[in-house]
């Protein structure tokens, strides 16, 4: 696998919206980007903004072979409208040997396929946004991102007020919502990874870390604070009561 911090070199096939946006947010990125598509006036849109730009049909392998595909540090089959055609461009790509292969779903079965044909990576858009969109929209959270399938992400909120001026280990989160903060920014300050010392003040933004379950019920708690939050009572402080 290319380094991130070592690819140079992107093909992006296919230039709809989804491959249109990634190839600009490349470009901006400082990477060499080809896009192609088979739609002359897309491509024609598209030639002062990136590195260069084809049009052809990707589907035959042919055209692959002639446009050098193989010697890109990844390519990225981001076809949504032929179905067929984006999977026929994906299987020619991993048979020739482009080891860092990105592919666009349009569905679960359509990513299924792509997975069977040994794509490594696939996107599926249209449904990380709306995932993403709807943990946004239902509760406290401020961005949603998902690592692994639901078992671990990471969501940005705004702290609780039950957190306010407590230290993160006397909130004892990872006990009561197996959940665990691991950075915040105060206002006006950089971010700062956490420690167990870590004291919160009002308007922080903090990062947790967690299964998505598990941070779906904890921004549920924050967001109808005050939480039920157990007081954390040493075997000390426990004897003198």
């Amino acid at each position: 696998m290319t380094p991130a911090s070592e690819v140079q070199s992107v093909a992006v096939l296919g230039l709809g919206r989804f491959g249109t946006s990634l190839a600009l947010e490349l470009m901006g990125l400082g990477i060499d980007v080809l896009g192609v598509d088979t739609d002359e006036g897309v491509v024609q849109d598209m030639s002062d903004l990136l590195t260069h730009t084809v049009q052809a049909d990707v589907s035959r392998e042919e055209v692959i072979e002639q446009l050098g595909l193989t010697e890109f540090d990844r390519v990225v089959v981001s076809i949504g409208s032929d179905l067929t055609a984006n999977i026929l461009t994906a299987s020619i790509l991993r048979r020739l040997g482009v080891k860092e292969l990105w592919a666009m779903a349009t569905s679960v079965p359509h990513a299924k396929i792509l997975r069977q044909l040994g794509v490594e990576h696939v996107v599926n858009p249209q449904q990380d946004m709306g995932q993403r969109t709807a943990h946004l929209v239902s509760g406290s959270l401020q961005d949603w991102v998902d690592y692994g399938g639901g078992k671990f992400c990471m969501a940005k909120m705004r702290a609780p007020q039950f957190m306010i001026h407590q230290n993160v280990a006397e909130t004892r989160l990872p006990d009561q919502f197996d959940v665990k903060v691991v950075a915040r920014r105060s206002v006006g300050q950089p971010w700062e990874y956490i420690t167990p010392e870590t004291e919160l003040a009002a308007g922080d933004v903090i990062i947790v870390a967690g299964s998505e379950d598990r941070l779906v019920e904890f921004g549920k708690k924050a967001s109808n604070a005050p939480c039920p939050i157990v007081p954390f009572i040493t075997e000390d402080e426990d004897d003198d009561e």
